[in-house]
């Protein structure tokens, strides 16, 4: 191995690292603030409408910021887009932690939501080029590091909680950890991403793109209703105590974070339209197992096939945004990225309200069905000429 190839490998391994990193980095600092919440409602004695109006602005910032991330990587660069999100999104759990005022906490919670889908979306963009260089399967491994994040984020700030610190220290201490992995990254965070600079800034999905981000919403549409009532139909439907309803989605995140570290592996094994269409089936299948079986192990093991299914769902759909050929990647992305997160917003209140007209169980079955469409789609990919497959 010649010198140059030599140190063509070490850049390539400090980009994969730091892409790593930063995936990490944003799982912590979104679980982090999951903890918060209550003490956030509680500081200001809002009631659940009011919390409600405040979720929403976090939701908001992240769509509007979503769009136009991909013109200003372009311009500044991956890097420099990355570091300046994270700061953001980082400087806001302390200012949540120890706010008091309703139009602060707005505010806040729209720059914190901006924060976090630029970030999300300007490390995508890097995991796409840094994978691209590569020439191998690496978007699963690097969403499961924000998995991975995720439950180390929570986990750190209910320990320090428990352990009676105030929040505003407790997430004081994880944004301090943050920063230093941020730090760690810097170097292996890109300067420019391959890019056509003369795409629009924003565009409607079309063809192929719009199918990858219906197959996307479908995705983060599950996700959200695992997070939001997969607790309440254990208590209320299956007579699992309140104290263990959290049970199902702990066993959905941690089934979900094994399935993304090993999917590049099952990628290269096997493809990823196969990935896809057994992932999504498998899915429905625990859907359904935790909708019509009345017992709450059964639930559980739903839970873990749900976690299972779609854990490379969303990987693959961001990935393959790369390879089409339909739209310009900086486009593409964007869009498949902020059609997702429009279905992880809306998905859970339309739950809500379809449970409110039948039940949770028939609300329930209807994402099976939605799962059984993704297979579906995800069966017409290779189908499309606008699209690079293995």
């Amino acid at each position: 191995m010649t010198t140059l190839q030599c140190e063509l490998d070490g850049v390539q391994q400090r980009r994969e690292r730091a892409t790593r990193i930063t995936f990490l980095i944003a799982g912590i600092a979104i679980a982090a603030w999951a903890p918060l919440v209550p003490y956030l409602k509680n500081s200001l004695a809002i009631d659940d409408g009011g919390l409600g109006l405040l979720l929403l602005c976090l939701g908001l910032g992240s769509l509007v910021a979503m769009p136009v991330t991909s013109a200003l990587v372009v311009r500044m660069g991956a890097r420099r887009v990355i570091v300046m999100s994270a700061l953001v999104c980082l400087s806001c759990l302390p200012l949540l932690a120890g706010v008091s005022s309703f139009l602060a906490a707005f505010f806040t919670l729209l720059l914190f939501g901006a924060s976090i889908g630029m970030l999300d979306v300007a490390m995508n963009l890097q995991a796409v080029a840094v994978e691209r260089t590569s020439g191998r399967s690496l978007m699963s491994g690097f969403h499961g590091l924000f998995s991975l994040g995720s439950i180390v984020g929570v986990s750190a700030m209910m320990g320090l909680l428990t352990l009676g610190l105030p929040p505003t220290w407790a997430t004081g201490m994880v944004v301090m950890a943050a920063l230093l992995g941020l730090a760690m990254a810097w170097g292996g965070l890109l300067n420019e991403v391959s890019a056509d600079r003369s795409a629009p800034t924003f565009a409607l999905p079309r063809g192929i793109v719009l199918l990858l981000g219906a197959i996307c919403a479908i995705s983060f549409l599950v996700e959200g209703a695992m997070l939001d009532w997969i607790g309440v139909l254990l208590h209320e439907y299956r007579d699992v105590s309140t104290a263990w309803a959290g049970l199902g989605y702990a066993l959905f995140s941690v089934s979900m974070t094994v399935g993304r570290l090993s999917g590049d592996q099952l990628i290269g094994r096997f493809g990823h339209v196969p990935l896809v269409t057994l992932g999504t089936a498998l899915a429905a299948f625990g859907m359904l197992l935790i909708s019509l079986v009345p017992h709450w192990l059964v639930a559980g093991l739903g839970a873990m096939l749900v976690g299972l299914g779609c854990s490379n769902l969303v990987p693959i759909m961001f990935s393959l945004a790369g390879r089409q050929t339909l739209m310009p990647e900086r486009v593409a992305l964007p869009a498949v990225v902020t059609l997702g997160y429009a279905g992880l917003l809306a998905g859970p209140a339309a739950i809500g309200h379809v449970a409110n007209m039948t039940s949770l169980v028939m609300a329930l079955v209807m994402l099976a069905l939605l799962l059984v469409a993704a297979t579906v789609m995800g069966a017409r990919l290779p189908r499309s000429r606008y699209l690079k497959l293995d």
